[in-house]
């Protein structure tokens, strides 16, 4: 993936990489079997992932992805999460930052939701 300021998404499950900046886990959960530290995480911002309740209702309705999108942008809209989310952007406007997940497909997730927001500035 490409280097330099922004952001990037990788599985956690692959090995750091010298590019990868500030390393984020952007799941609410640990990811299984992995090490804290062959993860190499450096924030983990659990603030900026799906509540649990949106999480597990996403997994008995994954046919729902639209419905799970439009509430997760409402979640990151609550006014608490701003500085969360301000702070991400501000890594990212000065070194690469790399959003890490468990998720096997990460294009179908939570993680476009919330690196659109990050890009866009604006959870709404």
């Amino acid at each position: 993936m490409a280097s330099g300021k922004g952001f990037k998404v990788r599985r956690v499950y692959d090995p750091p990489e010298k590019d990868d900046g500030v390393r984020v886990l952007v799941d609410r959960l640990w990811p299984r079997g992995v090490s804290k530290d062959a993860a190499g995480i450096d924030e983990w911002p659990k603030s900026v992932t799906p509540s649990a309740d949106l999480r597990k209702w996403y997994h008995a309705h994954e046919d729902r992805y639209g419905e799970f999108t439009d509430r997760y942008r409402a979640e990151l809209s609550a006014p608490d999460l701003a500085d969360d989310l301000a702070h991400l952007r501000d890594l990212a406007a000065s070194q690469p930052v790399t959003l890490l997940t468990a998720v096997k497909h990460p294009d179908h997730s939570h993680v476009p939701v919330l690196l659109d927001s990050l890009r866009d500035g604006d959870a709404s």
